[in-house]
This record gives C-alpha cells, sequence and structure tokens, in this order.
C-alpha cells in the first residue's frame, strides 16, 4: 500500500482519509481481538489493544511509531528479503551487505578499484585486500563473500566468548566438510585478515592505579615504578599447584588499554576517491561569503591559518577535533562503572559529513571501572605520539582522486567535552575557589557557610562599565562591581 500520506501534516484532509483507509485494512486483512486492534500510534507503539475510534484519534494527534513502514501487526505480509528494492538499479550480491560494511567504515572504498600506478605500499596492500575481499565463499553462492562469511564468524567469537583454539577447529571442521569452502585456516590468520582491512586495534597494558602505561621503554616491566603494584592480576593458588607454576601461569594484566591508530584511519580517507574529494570540500567548495556554516569560517581556523602558513597552504591536511566522555557499558544504574572513549572528528568535511558516525574515529578506550581522572593524560600518550608525528613529520599518503602520494599533517584544534571531563582533558579544575577557566586565578568565588557551597558572583566585570547592574548591590553579592574582565588566556 502507498504510505506516503503517513509523512504528511495531521490536519490535512489526507491524513485524516489515509487514517481511514488504515483502519478499514486493519479491521478487514488484520486479526482484532474482537473490536480492538494494537495501536501504532508514536505513544503506544503497539503495545496497547484499543478501539476503533481510539486508535484514530491516537493517530490524528501523535502519528504513526517512526519506522512502522510494513503494518505487519495489522494484516500486511512482511517482504522477502529478495522482494526488498528489486526496482532499485545497485542490487547487492550479499545478503548481509558486506559492502553496506565497509561503505560505513571506508566510505566507498570497496567500490573503488584502484589505479595500477602510483599507489604507495600500504595503498596497493588495502586495494589487493578489497579484491581479495570479493571472491565468493564457494563457487556459485551468493549469499555470503569470503570476507562477510569471516567477519559473521569473527562477530560470533566476540558475542560469546569462543577461545581462539576452539574458532580454529571450528573453520578446520568446514574445510573438512566442505572442501571448496575458500576461508582461513586458523584464527591467526582470521585475525591478520581483519588486521589488515584496518579494524584492528592494539592492546597496551596500564597500571591499576593509573599511574602509567607498560609501553615503550616499560613494555616489560611487570610492576609499576611509580606506585609499585603489580602489573597481574592476582588469582588464589591451586591446591596441588606449585608455587612457581602458579607464578607464571595465568597471567591477566590488571588494566587494557585498546588504542585504535589513528594514523592509518586517516590515511583509509584518502584510499577512495569520493572521500579524498570531500577531505578538500572546505577549500574548494565551501561558500566563502563571510556567513558561518562550518569551522572553517570561524576565527580560530582562520587565526590557525595564518599562524602556520605553511600548513594551510596544503587543503589536504586534516583538522581534528577531540571528544572524550564517560558511560556505563552494563546499562544498568546499580553498578557503577565509567569507562571512557576518546573520538577524533574530521572538520575538513562538509558539515553534513564530519557529524556523521562514519567519520568519528575511535581512538582510544580507556577502561574502568573508575574514571580515569586527571590522570587521563597518562591514556593519552599513544594519540599525542601520533598527533606530534602528524603535525611535525607529516605521513606519506596516497590521494587516489589525485592519483598521487603527499605528506598527510593534521592539527588537533578543539576538544569537545562537558564540564567536568573539560577538567579532566584541560588539567584546570572545574570546581572549587579557582573553577572558573576564564578568570583562572582572577575568579571571584564566595564560600556559603549554611549551604556548604562555593557560589561566583563576579559575572558583572563582563558587562560594559556604565551598565546599570554594575551598581545594583541589592540583587548580587551587596557590592558595586567597579572592576574591569579579566584577560583570558
Amino acid at each position: 500500500m502507498d504510505k506516503e500520506w503517513t509523512k504528511l501534516p495531521r490536519h490535512w484532509k489526507e491524513y485524516r482519509k489515509g487514517v481511514k483507509s488504515f483502519l478499514d485494512f486493519a479491521y478487514t486483512k488484520g486479526s482484532p481481538q474482537g473490536r480492538e486492534i494494537s495501536c501504532p500510534c508514536a505513544h503506544c507503539a503497539n503495545g496497547k489493544w484499543e478501539r476503533r475510534h481510539v486508535v484514530r484519534d491516537h493517530l490524528i494527534a501523535a502519528g504513526f511509531v517512526e519506522g512502522y513502514d510494513v503494518w505487519v501487526n495489522h494484516g500486511e505480509c512482511m517482504p522477502l528479503p529478495m522482494e526488498i528494492g528489486n526496482d532499485t538499479t545497485d542490487q547487492e550480491d550479499s545478503h548481509d551487505d558486506i559492502g553496506g560494511l565497509l561503505y560505513d567504515t571506508f566510505r566507498n572504498v570497496v567500490e573503488e578499484e584502484g589505479s595500477s600506478e602510483g599507489p604507495n605500499e600500504e595503498a596497493r596492500k588495502f586495494y589487493n585486500l578489497i579484491n581479495e575481499a570479493k571472491q565468493e565463499l564457494y563457487p556459485g553462492c551468493e549469499g555470503f563473500s569470503t570476507l562477510s562469511f569471516i567477519i559473521r564468524l569473527y562477530l560470533l567469537k566476540c558475542l560469546h566468548g569462543w577461545s581462539n583454539a576452539s574458532f580454529t577447529s571450528l573453520l578446520e571442521l568446514l574445510k573438512e566438510a566442505i572442501p571448496n569452502l575458500n576461508i582461513p585456516e586458523s584464527f591467526n590468520k582470521t585475525k591478520a585478515m581483519i588486521s589488515d582491512l584496518g579494524l584492528d586495534y592494539k592492546k597496551i597494558h596500564a597500571c591499576p592505579n593509573d599511574c602509567m602505561l607498560y609501553w615503550k621503554d616499560r613494555e616489560n616491566d611487570n610492576s609499576c615504578n611509580i606506585c609499585k603494584a603489580s602489573r597481574w592480576k592476582e588469582f588464589t593458588q591451586v591446591e596441588g599447584e606449585s608455587s612457581e607454576q602458579a607464578k607464571y601461569d595465568h597471567k591477566v594484566p590488571a588494566k587494557v588499554l585498546r588504542h585504535f591508530p589513528l594514523i592509518p584511519r586517516l590515511q583509509r580517507l584518502f584510499m577512495c576517491s569520493k572521500t579524498a574529494k570531500e577531505m578538500r570540500w572546505h577549500d574548494e567548495e565551501r561558500s566563502k561569503d563571510g556567513k558561518l556554516r562550518h569551522p572553517a569560517d570561524g576565527k580560530a581556523w582562520k587565526d590557525f591559518d595564518i599562524l602556520h602558513p605553511d600548513f594551510s597552504s596544503e587543503p589536504r591536511n586534516v583538522r581534528l577535533g577531540l571528544s572524550s566522555d564517560g558511560f556505563n557499558p552494563f546499562r544498568t544504574m546499580s553498578i557503577s562503572h565509567s569507562t571512557w572513549p576518546v573520538m577524533m572528528v574530521v572538520y575538513n568535511f562538509p558539515p553534513w559529513l564530519s557529524m556523521k558516525s562514519e567519520y568519528t574515529i575511535l581512538s582510544l578506550l580507556i577502561p574502568g571501572p573508575q574514571s580515569p581522572g586527571n590522570n587521563i593524560d597518562v591514556y593519552l600518550q599513544p594519540l599525542i605520539e601520533e598527533l606530534k608525528e602528524l603535525w611535525e613529520l607529516g605521513v606519506d599518503t596516497y590521494d587516489d582522486s589525485k592519483n598521487q602520494t603527499f605528506k598527510i599533517r593534521a592539527a588537533l584544534l578543539w576538544t569537545i567535552s562537558d564540564y567536568p571531563g573539560y577538567a579532566m582533558l584541560s588539567g584546570w579544575s572545574t570546581k572549587g575557589k579557582k573553577a572558573c577557566a576564564c578568570c583562572n586565578d582572577e575568579t571571584d568565588s564566595q564560600y556559603l557557610q549554611h549551604s556548604r557551597k562555593i557560589c561566583y558572583m563576579g559575572h558583572r566585570v563582563f558587562l560594559p562599565m556604565n551598565h546599570v547592574w554594575r551598581y545594583n548591590k541589592r540583587s548580587f553579592n551587596g557590592r558595586e562591581e567597579l572592576r574591569s574582565a579579566p584577560s583570558m588566556l
């Protein structure tokens, strides 16, 4: 049935006529319980059974629940997978849409064949993997490609906690049962395939008290050089097990930082000609009429270009924003757990792309259960090292849209966070007597003895000197405000 009327304003005659046709269909083709049907309005969401006149009133008042395009609860049949999109010109060969997965991750790079000349070694390796991903799982298979099948298996392994050995045994069994099956022979080869596609991360052990990372020169240490805490979790010794065996077996790190390298993910953006062109949008296609539509129109971007003309002369150099906040991964408020992801936002893209989740790059995953607090700088070290390399030296990157290799550089221009997160990232406390990040040492604070809180009454310093509120004692702190605004950092 035509359902375009569901998107019309609810006071239109066509919408009310469509509601009537829906009710006629639901009572004719559906399975009403007596005189009641499930109400598909935005509030009930098919969770309540109501009579016809009530459902009509709900649909006119609130409209249909979002996403209810196939009326399966009211007698309409769900189309078969092969029937969906038969009238479209672009058909996907894989039912589980592995092309869509790669499209969301690398934005069209799966559709690019690459150029026979020009790419560097890293780019050639990537394009070879993309071509291998188009191979059939077995001769004549239309439902899966080799890559899509392996990713589905790898997902099941992660969701259900299969061991590496059990995963390898499953692959061997599948190869034995179906000799023509085009899959890797072991877990290590499977992981290498996913790693080469840029979907891997690095595990870096950390001190359980957030003092240091077991990284670089400290990679082989067994205890923290600051608080002397053990690098490993301690397990009770099993009866009959020798102390030496217990000492060297079952070594599980107390805390692990997940680092998703930033440099290869930025390089991937230029391996697709469409995405590489979008990375130059701020310079080549942006309307430069003085209106603020994009960060490139702002004062910070323009001042940065003036200070660093060598960086701004190459429009492909990346401008980044960093965002971080804590969340509870267990979806329950009864457990106090705070895991901190660190995300990177690419501002070279046009505004309708830069804030899309597909282009937001996860760089670090800082483990819980407590917030890292002021020690977040310990966990930011791998990211800062990459940013320094991208700023000072640059990295050879292949641009498929121009068929050339250039040195990509990057600059971190902004951080995005709430106020407590701002305190952690900046190192300036946002609570207490000097809490204002603008006034700094000149913060005007006052302790309220009865409520035991600190209030800040110095905001009148930012008003013009002749403003009437500067001389209003009664409405504020009982004093006139004759000071000038503090100097900004």
